[in-house]
């Protein structure tokens, strides 16, 4: 009897572990991407945020605690209307948010979103809802040194809490080539095949850029995607020095009174005067009828003798522009901008990520187009072109699965266990 009772025990043991490791999938760690630092120096990033709700673009903005006009820059939807932050755009939608990323403790992450938080919140329910998993509950409650908080319990309504957010600079290049860098978080039934076809890049650049050991990644993880973008070469004592921006998309400085754009024909930043209703410094180039975007072009025996007024930074208060001529080969082409999009309307899953026309070999521009706006109720992000970037090192986090997946596991451990009493 004793001997029949062991042989069972041993098959309810082999049973249980059998069990357990079909249980312990459900209780993994999400992974995201560590680039070490040193110092106090920033750099522009972007987050793929997903919205958890209907939110107006200023809620959003509020969110992150962005310019509205600069998220909708940075997503190619139009500005111009005043109307365009008290937009509602749908649950579902995925958003480019720009972000300075900063060197704290050693790596780089943002740290300049504080949320207050509302009745119900829970350190889970931020993590894995209003903040769409770009931060986990055991990263937001450390940061706040939260260490006996229980990541399920209601928090006290009115705290501010400081939300630490993952983000990238690698200097600002990939490959030694301008780039931004996009954080972007893995949904169910993404693969880093799929992604990189996505982003038109390859699984291997995805692979070194995030110093993955294989191409396996799981719902939550957090991927660096390299951008190719535009840089500026403003002075160090201009209030938007370093401005950088990702092909395909806008951004709007100066006070909003200039608005830049990169892509897609070639990679050279193209400002332009914003059509938006604000009070502004004089965009004339000195000594000259052109204004700011402005370009002639005149045929010569030699070549083509190309005249330009381009912006050279905000300065105390005061748009600066440069009048530059040059000669070159050939007369160049009708600058092409980025398409603008109205507000979305509607969350079309198949336009996201579509890529932009790859980017032709570094020109001047020519005679301006002003950049079309599609129908409303569509939304598609630009792609990427390939990229081979640098490696950072991987940090795992608990990831939170869905509560009732918990509730399901419980119950049949729980039934479980009574079988073998």
């Amino acid at each position: 009897m004793a001997e029949k009772s062991k042989e069972e025990k041993s098959r309810h043991s082999s049973l249980l572990f059998f069990f357990v490791l079909l249980v312990l999938p459900s209780l993994s760690t999400a992974k995201s991407t560590i680039e070490p630092c040193s110092g106090s120096d920033t750099c522009s990033s972007l987050l793929g945020y997903t919205l958890y709700a209907d939110l107006k673009v200023s809620e959003v903005a509020a969110l992150f605690q962005v310019d509205p006009l600069l998220l909708l820059s940075a997503n190619s939807i139009d500005p111009s209307p005043p109307s365009a932050p008290n937009s509602i755009l749908p649950s579902g939608l995925f958003l480019r948010v720009p972000l300075p990323c900063s060197c704290s403790d050693g790596i780089r992450r943002s740290l300049s979103v504080r949320y207050r938080t509302r009745p119900a919140d829970t350190l889970s329910s931020l993590a894995s809802n209003i903040f769409s998993s770009l931060a986990s509950a055991e990263q937001i409650r450390d940061a706040n040194g939260l260490s006996s908080a229980d990541p399920d319990a209601s928090l006290e309504v009115g705290q501010s809490l400081v939300i630490p957010l993952p983000c990238s600079c690698f200097n600002s290049t990939d490959n030694f080539l301008p780039a931004v860098y996009l954080s972007y978080v893995v949904r169910e039934g993404d693969t880093v095949e799929g992604v990189a076809r996505e982003y038109d890049t390859t699984v291997t650049d995805i692979m070194n850029v995030n110093a993955m050991g294989s191409p396996v990644v799981q719902p939550g993880d957090i991927l660096a995607v390299p951008l190719p973008a535009c840089t500026s070469s403003f002075p160090r004592y201009a209030s938007d020095y370093g401005l950088i921006v990702a092909n395909g998309s806008y951004a709007t400085t100066a006070g909003h009174c200039v608005q830049c754009s990169c892509g897609p024909g070639n990679l050279n930043l193209y400002c332009t005067p914003a059509s938006l209703s604000v009070s502004c410094s004089s965009m004339q180039c000195s000594n000259s009828n052109l204004m700011l975007g402005n370009i002639t072009s005149q045929p010569t025996t030699a070549g083509c003798k190309v005249t330009s007024c381009t912006y050279g930074g905000y300065v105390n208060g005061t748009i600066t522009t440069t009048l530059s001529t040059s000669l070159q080969p050939q007369c160049p082409g009708v600058h092409q901008f980025p398409k603008l999009i109205t507000p979305p309307t509607q969350v079309t899953h198949d336009s996201f990520f579509v890529p932009s026309p790859s980017p032709l070999p570094s020109q001047s521009g020519g005679p301006v187009t002003a950049p079309k706006t599609s129908a409303p109720g569509s939304f598609a992000l630009p792609g990427v072109s390939p990229a081979n970037g640098p490696a950072g090192s991987i940090s795992a986090a608990t990831y939170f699965v869905n509560p009732l997946n918990h509730l399901v596991v419980v119950c049949i451990l729980h039934l479980f266990l009574e079988f073998l009493m």
